[in-house]
């Protein structure tokens, strides 16, 4: 690659450049087994969810609430 600044690159440089860089990282970064099944860790996933209590108002609501102040 001869360009030295990003802004004198081509995107398909650019991409090529991000690539190698995720490629890389990801072969840096040691990876934890999980002994549980996708099933387990969904039934889990089930069983601590937060259910929020009657009339808690949504995030879509909480958000228009924000925006309207």
């Amino acid at each position: 690659m001869a360009a030295e600044r990003v802004g004198d690159m081509t995107v398909k440089e650019l991409m090529q450049l991000i690539r190698r860089e995720i490629d890389q990282r990801l072969l840096e970064v040691p990876r934890r087994k999980d002994p549980r099944s996708v099933k387990e860790i969904n039934e889990f996933i089930k069983r601590t969810r937060r259910t929020p209590r009657p009339g808690t108002p949504s995030t879509l609501e909480l958000l228009r609430e924000d925006r309207d102040r």
